[in-house]
């Protein structure tokens, strides 16, 4: 199964895939103790496409995260660091969703003061050609 295969899938095929890849390794395993058949290639094959189909899940998350209003990312970024500051289970991944976030939240600040409004880009003089 090849990554461009896995972006044309929708979000439902995905998981259908996944949990059929993984219930196949599980199968495929099972055969490999009982000596009925050597798959310990296939075992690594079903071991890379379960890796390739949960990059390209964790691929469109981010996607959608950074496609978040702002309101919406404010409030998942305070979710995240209450979560670090408290002594929670997932402090590790919450932290990791914080930076992202943050980087996120950073990014769209930096492209935001660099934009020009039309106020300024009427303010700024056309140049035409090459000239003095």
């Amino acid at each position: 199964m090849n990554s461009s295969e896995l972006h044309g899938m929708s979000d439902d095929v995905l998981a259908l895939t996944l949990s059929d890849t993984e219930k196949s390794i599980f199968n495929l395993r099972f055969l490999a103790s009982t000596d009925k058949k050597n798959t310990s290639s296939e075992v690594k094959k079903s071991k890379k496409d379960i890796a390739r189909i949960k990059s390209e899940q964790r691929r469109r998350e981010l996607i959608k995260m950074a496609a978040q209003p702002d309101a919406a990312l404010d409030a998942a970024i305070a979710a995240a660091s209450a979560k670090v500051e408290a002594a929670a289970p997932g402090k590790r991944r919450a932290l990791r969703t914080y930076q992202r976030l943050t980087v996120i939240q950073t990014v769209r600040a930096i492209k935001l003061a660099s934009t020009p409004t039309p106020a300024t880009a009427a303010a700024i003089p056309a140049t035409t050609g090459k000239g003095k």
